[in-house]
């Protein structure tokens, strides 16, 4: 295909045509999810930035960890929302493009500020003393920065490998978004160029930082065992439970995604995994950090009791 007859080609997105009434209670349903989610990251925002108690590192990353979930949803929700209300389910060439530049890039930047994380609950534990020296505000924005320097690289080259293929068979993605799988799937040429040049990316990317992350939260529970006494071991967890779960999530769904050949791509399961960690687990994000952690539950108390009072 050539490049100016890419500027009229439309992709039809088909993931939900199969329950046709089930449009306007999916509809429903993802729309609450998304306002939801939108309403409890702002919040998390909005405690932290009120709450003075919680302007330490930790609440630094999570605020902005919030900050890229709300990027992260708005990338692919509003239009699946648009798209179940419609009868004309499309996406134009460029803007696939565009929606899995930002997804990746979200996506991408989310692996290693989760990773960033992890190194600051490990500073916090294994180097109490010198917490406040090495996490530093400096240090902490260089952390942030460095996130979104790496996810700004990973997106250009693989949209880049992806439509550059050419698509000159059926429109039709099976997904619900412009995923990498389904839309290289498209491709009426081979295709394990793009196979590889994924895997390799997400290998780096994703196994990479959650390695990275694993080994912050080993030497974190060696220095547990062997320094604190039982009250100190359940107050070290606590604070970093929440985290571990939210990287579990994310991580292991990324891995069971992409680490395998497209070919086997396309289920209905594949699509739930999808929702799951595009669209549930933003929802769950928050409320995992907010219920499970003591300091955000007094600044929220806090921040009502002088709204209210």
């Amino acid at each position: 295909m050539d490049k100016g007859n890419r500027t009229t080609m439309e992709f039809i997105f088909v993931s939900f045509s199969n329950v046709p009434e089930m449009q306007y209670f999916l509809f429903t349903s993802f729309l609450c999810i998304y306002c939801i989610s939108l309403a409890a990251h702002m919040f998390l925002i909005v405690v932290y930035n009120l709450s003075a108690n919680l302007h330490t590192p930790m609440y630094f990353f999570l605020a902005n960890f919030s900050f890229l979930e709300i990027c992260y949803i708005s990338t692919i929700t509003p239009n699946m929302l648009k798209n179940l209300l419609s009868s004309h389910k499309t996406i134009t060439f460029y803007g696939c493009a565009v929606q899995m530049y930002c997804f990746v890039l979200l996506g991408s930047t989310e692996c290693y500020l989760l990773t960033a994380m992890a190194y600051d609950r490990y500073n916090a534990i294994c180097h109490p003393l010198l917490y406040n020296v090495i996490m530093s505000r400096n240090a902490c924005v260089k952390l942030i920065v460095s996130s979104w320097l790496i996810g700004l690289m990973v997106p250009t080259i693989q949209t880049y490998v992806t439509f550059s293929l050419p698509f000159c068979g059926p429109n039709e993605i099976n997904h619900f978004y412009c995923d990498i799988p389904p839309v290289v799937a498209l491709a009426c040429t081979d295709t394990q160029f793009n196979e590889i040049v994924t895997f390799i990316i997400v290998l780096l990317l994703v196994v990479g930082a959650f390695l990275l992350t694993i080994v912050s939260y080993t030497r974190i529970v060696c220095t547990i065992i062997k320094h604190h006494s039982s009250a100190g071991i359940k107050k070290a967890f606590s604070t970093s439970l929440s985290h571990l779960i939210v990287v579990t999530i994310f991580f292991g769904s990324g891995c069971v995604m992409y680490l395998r050949p497209n070919s086997t791509y396309g289920t209905n399961m594949d699509k739930f995994i999808s929702l799951f960690y595009t669209v549930i687990a933003p929802l769950l994000n928050p409320f995992i950090y907010s219920l499970r952690n003591s300091d955000v539950k007094v600044a929220i108390r806090k921040m009502m009791h002088n709204i209210i009072g």
